[in-house]
């Protein structure tokens, strides 16, 4: 019962969504994305449903190519790539048992989470969020190398977790759930967290994918009534994005991806210096005009 809820709320959602993004985009004449914002879904999403991950990727690309501003990115990331893991955890969420009390509480606290951060997000100075995107993408760097090099959590065999591990994992998905909307992605710190406590690391990916489909919209509504956000792009993620993830979920079902994590690695490490030399060359500037 609790998961045909969660299906049919995600499915609604998802509608509402798509609804109120095409509305927006048409009001400000940014409907139609370009074939490189469309290019960047197909590939992120397409990884990202065979776990490794589209947040990173996704920011590295747009701070190379110069495709936005920096403070638009945590929000593109939460408003672009929305649709593509709502239908990722449509999949995940049938095809894989788990607690469905586990899946329902750690949604909810993801959600609530998402919805104190979110406004926070798009008041923030560009300095921070420059500085905050480019921790994210060391965080994340640092754990593709110990994925690759075999340091993770190999995770035990339980699809539940008892009573006290369960109020642990809700409140870090509350956490987990508000610092995606500042551009820190839920997945890898999520997996690690649930093998440590010994759920079955398959068992963690409806729950990982759940929270973010229904966050990830939830936020990206509010997201969608700010100027920090370029819709062409938003609109691009998600028509490049869908499709990729069908592929990889119902064509391709898995691959070797060592080598392609140690090239995002690489690729992923460059940008955040870029980001982190940004936010700290915008410092003095501020307080000088500061003491002017």
């Amino acid at each position: 019962m609790v998961v045909k809820l969660l299906l049919g709320g995600l499915v609604l959602l998802g509608l509402a969504y798509a609804i109120a993004l095409i509305r927006v985009a048409l009001a400000r004449g940014q409907l139609r994305p370009g074939l490189e914002s469309i290019a960047l879904g197909a590939v992120t999403n397409f990884f990202d449903t065979l776990g490794i991950g589209s947040y990173a990727p996704t920011t590295a690309w747009l701070k190379l190519r110069r495709m936005v501003p920096d403070s638009f990115i945590p929000v593109i990331l939460n408003a672009g790539h929305g649709l593509p893991t709502i239908v990722q955890a449509l999949i995940f969420i049938k095809l894989v048992q788990v607690d469905p009390m586990l899946l329902a509480f750690c949604i909810a606290a993801a959600v609530a989470g998402a919805i104190v951060g979110a406004p926070i997000v798009v008041r923030l100075p560009v300095r921070v969020v420059q500085a905050v995107v480019g921790v994210a993408l060391l965080i994340a760097a640092g754990l593709y190398a110990m994925s690759n090099l075999g340091l993770m959590p190999g995770g035990g065999t339980a699809l539940a977790l008892p009573q006290s591990l369960m109020i642990i994992a809700v409140g870090a998905y509350f956490v987990l759930g508000a610092l995606m909307t500042c551009g820190i992605g839920l997945y890898a710190p999520s997996l690690i967290m649930l093998s440590l406590m010994g759920l079955d690391p398959k068992a963690a990916f409806p729950i990982m994918m759940g929270s973010c489909a229904f966050l990830m919209p939830v936020s990206g509504l509010g997201f969608l009534r700010t100027r920090r956000i370029d819709l062409k792009v938003v609109i691009g993620l998600a028509v490049g994005g869908i499709p990729a993830v069908l592929v990889a979920a119902f064509v391709v079902k898995s691959l070797d991806l060592t080598t392609i994590r140690w090239g995002v690695v690489v690729v992923v490490l460059y940008a955040s210096a870029i980001l982190l030399r940004s936010a700290m060359k915008a410092l003095p500037a501020e307080v000088a005009e500061a003491a002017a």
